[in-house]
């Protein structure tokens, strides 16, 4: 146990040395700079090949969108495929939904069911199941995967695949890469910069997750079209052994402030600092615990936390609540978020996907 957790706080420091110099062109990026030329031939060879035929790809029997992003770890993709899974439940369709599923101990397809553990299925595709009761179904293979979703749920006439954008095996009608306030960082493909394809990557949506879109932000992720904004709202926090138990966070704001309650927070995911800015802006002064994008927590990492309470994200809680020990901790609250966008990004989809078999 002791050993994985030096390994992972290695990990984790590595990350942040290398986040810290994506967003910018110093010394260390510019050292890496000329691997990033050799990264950005080979992913667009890759693409040549597969745009000629030369690599195959599968196309499904009905429309495909793909919700994934250029810029590697998390820029709030399940948010964004949770609330659109639930536009198009409005509008009538029939949505399922395709991941890889991180973490899964899985070969081929599996669905993921209320029964499903985040070993099983992965973090994310638990908690869009959970969140919309969509059929969700993870695999390697995403065009297989697809198939088997297909088969199991005829009724599906519309599949969304959570990340994927890469995954060019699995043919597409819509793409929609998603930044957040990081933007396109330094600009630079990896190993020198955060982007796994150039910013000039066509795509049919740019959605850019942030509290404030600017001038500058929307010029630095190329957008050849106004992009669309989202930002993440959450304002009520449940005890993560009894999720009725319900809390608005002005309420534990006004509570720390009053009793000195100490309040920290934990996030697993990609962009933590998104989290902890959410807290921030609602009135709260934690204690931060950022962890490594989808973290297990089996390292138990709160035992020696001094907190009267713990903040988390639904990703994390969908793990906490596998292993006992978190799952009775009383301090151990949930903060779910929404994604809140213009409900005119759903039509877009729906009318751009209308030429193929929608029933």
């Amino acid at each position: 146990m002791a050993a994985n957790k030096v390994s992972a706080q290695k990990e984790s420091g590595l990350e942040a040395t290398l986040t810290r110099n994506w967003l910018r062109r110093g010394p260390l990026a510019c050292a890496l700079w000329p691997m990033s030329l050799v990264f950005r031939a080979l992913s667009g060879l890759r693409m040549a090949l597969f745009r000629a035929g030369v690599l195959k790809s599968s196309r499904l029997p009905v429309p495909v969108v793909v919700v994934g992003n250029i810029y590697i770890g998390g820029t709030g993709k399940t948010p964004l495929t949770i609330w659109l899974v639930q536009a198009l439940q409005a509008a009538g369709m029939r949505p399922g939904v395709i991941s890889r599923g991180f973490g899964s101990s899985e070969e081929g397809a599996r669905e993921v069911s209320a029964a499903s553990t985040p070993a099983q299925v992965g973090d994310e595709p638990l908690l869009i199941k959970q969140r919309t009761g969509a059929p969700v179904m993870v695999g390697r293979d995403r065009a297989a995967t697809g198939l088997a979703l297909l088969a199991a749920h005829p009724d599906v006439n519309i599949l969304l695949t959570d990340d994927g954008l890469q995954h060019y095996k699995l043919q597409r009608d819509v793409e929609i890469i998603l930044f957040d306030g990081r933007g396109a960082g330094n600009g630079w493909l990896l190993p020198a910069g955060p982007l796994r394809e150039p910013v000039s990557r066509r795509r049919d949506f740019t959605v850019i997750n942030t509290p404030q879109l600017t001038a500058g932000l929307t010029a630095a992720v190329g957008a050849d079209r106004a992009p669309v904004q989202m930002t993440l709202a959450g304002d009520v926090a449940e005890q993560l052994r009894d999720r009725a138990q319900r809390r608005t966070l002005s309420e534990l704001a006004a509570d720390a402030g009053r009793d000195g309650l100490r309040i920290a927070a934990a996030a697993g995911i990609g962009n933590p600092a998104r989290f902890f800015g959410m807290l921030k802006a609602a009135g709260l002064h934690v204690i931060e615990l950022p962890l490594p994008d989808h973290h297990d927590f089996q390292d138990r990492p709160f035992a020696a936390l001094n907190a009267d309470l713990i903040l988390m994200t639904e990703k994390d809680a969908v793990k906490c609540a596998q292993i006992e020990e978190l799952r009775d901790d009383p301090r151990l609250w949930v903060v779910p978020v929404t994604a809140r966008i213009d409900r005119a990004l759903a039509d877009q989809i729906v009318e751009k996907c209308r030429g193929r078999s929608i029933a």
